[in-house]
């Protein structure tokens, strides 16, 4: 239990695969000028993040890894090399799901996500979440913690980003930090924040 607790508040604050990693930034930057669109966006990034995580670790257990395919009698058989491809399925069909439920009963919320919805697809951050959980050798019970964790924190990030983008429109920022620029230089002060959280021990 404290192994999971670790690996949940981990992937929250300091493992933060977007403040930590940078994964999923082009979503981040784009949707976090509105609080209800990113807190939209952070929801449907928990939801599919909990179910692919998983999800890739049983596709990749019980197909992918050497020696996987011992119970079909190939126990020689090695198809790790695939787990790119596999795993990018796996998400391409988790997300139609999301968008199909999203579309049904929060057509609002479809509209303003626009285009980016479909991007879950191709957010690396998803793809990442899947691809730290094959190289820390997570358990499922790990992987399923990890990737509630990283969607949470991944859905903190954008809606903190989107509650400071709301306060700085009545801010006197200098014209050339203006834009982008304070954008990025906020996202590093909120990295900074969370990488204070390093000094917890479970």
């Amino acid at each position: 239990m404290e192994n999971l607790i670790s690996i949940a508040v981990n992937s929250v604050f300091v493992g933060n695969i977007l403040l930590a990693y940078f994964l999923g930034m082009c979503s981040f930057l784009a949707i976090s000028k509105n609080m209800t669109t990113a807190f939209g966006l952070g929801i449907a990034v928990i939801f599919v993040l909990t179910l692919t995580t998983p999800v890739n670790w049983a596709v990749y257990h019980f197909l992918l890894a050497p020696g996987a395919l011992a119970w079909a009698g190939l126990p020689s058989m090695n198809l790790s090399f695939l787990k790119l491809v596999l795993f990018i399925a796996t998400i391409a069909a988790l997300v139609q799901v999301v968008e199909m439920i999203i579309d049904r009963y929060s057509p609002a919320l479809y509209a303003a996500l626009g285009v980016f919805l479909p991007l879950i697809t191709v957010n690396c951050a998803i793809l990442g979440a899947s691809l730290f959980m094959v190289e820390r050798n997570y358990t499922f019970s790990e992987s399923v913690v990890y990737g509630i964790g990283s969607g949470v924190g991944w859905a903190l990030a954008i809606i903190s980003m989107a509650a400071i983008q709301s306060k700085l429109r009545y801010a006197d920022v200098p014209e050339g930090l203006q834009g982008f620029a304070i954008n990025m230089i906020t996202t590093g002060l909120m990295a900074i924040g969370f990488m204070l959280f390093a000094g917890i021990s479970l």
